[in-house]
């Protein structure tokens, strides 16, 4: 168990370390960082789902198209190139739908819902991490909006621990994920909030009314994305999504509530301009 706990410990420093090193470092380590990151999610999300033996998709054609995507929306987003760019990831889409009418496996629609989805659910978060870094601001590169998301996170997941093991009595989502409750989230809901009092004085490129309802929106969705794949592993009968971080599971285990946290944030904050 103490063996365990270290191992936790240390991968969990490890992670947090090279994920805020590589966003703040320079734009450059923040792209590979998250190219390879999406690449190894969409290609973990294709074991998992293989793994029920309903669908077979292409694990290493998909998550090539998660990197490219996050590369071409990365471009795209610093005007360095056109929308041309993602003509080969449309073409690769192409390739994922036509390749089922010759291959003659058993479930051709499953294999087509599962590939849409392994980008549409794994990839494009990842992708969108460029609009908030290239796009929001007027700066050329701007870490600290994809950070906030995971600070966020973090300390939502933390404080929901700690508050929920201290007094949590009701069940946030029983069906799905029965040691979660209403009071833990509500507790991580204000550990969150309660730090974007602290970028709005650091980084008051937002006021902090902003920066308090981006903390609430990154806090609900990713609540909801945590639960979405605990609904996946909980129907596809596993624990863990992979084990390629030790002590942590997988990728999807780690990047579980940004995937539906990210989309979110870009949502609002295009929404706040046109107010």
């Amino acid at each position: 168990m103490k063996s365990n706990f270290l191992q936790r410990a240390i991968t969990g420093v490890l992670f947090v370390v090279v994920l805020v090193g590589c966003i703040l470092y320079s734009p450059l380590s923040f792209g590979i960082l998250f190219t390879i990151i999406g690449a190894l999610s969409v290609h973990e999300f294709g074991h998992l789902i293989n793994q029920s033996g309903e669908v077979q998709i292409n694990k290493t054609i998909t998550a090539l198209g998660g990197a490219y995507l996050f590369l071409a929306v990365m471009g795209f987003c610093q005007s360095t190139i056109g929308a041309q760019v993602f003509l080969p990831y449309l073409a690769l889409l192409l390739y994922l739908m036509i390749t089922e009418l010759y291959l003659k496996k058993k479930n051709p629609i499953g294999n087509w819902a599962f590939s849409m989805l392994s980008q549409l659910y794994v990839a494009l978060p990842f992708a969108l991490l460029n609009v908030l870094a290239f796009q929001y601001s007027s700066v050329t590169y701007n870490p600290i909006l994809p950070l906030s998301i995971f600070v966020f996170i973090w300390l939502s997941d933390t404080g929901a621990y700690c508050v929920g093991s201290l007094i949590g009595k009701h069940h946030l989502f029983e069906r799905i994920s029965p040691k979660k409750s209403w009071e833990g989230s509500i507790g991580g809901g204000v550990f969150s909030i309660a730090s974007s009092f602290v970028f709005a004085h650091y980084f008051p490129f937002m006021p902090i009314w902003q920066w308090a309802g981006l903390a609430l929106i990154v806090v609900i969705f990713g609540t909801w994305g945590d639960l979405t794949e605990s609904l996946m592993k909980r129907q596809l009968g596993i624990k863990d999504s992979g084990h390629i971080l030790p002590g942590h599971g997988g990728m999807l285990d780690r990047f579980d509530s940004a995937l539906l946290a990210i989309p979110a944030a870009v949502v609002y904050l295009y929404v706040l301009t046109l107010l």
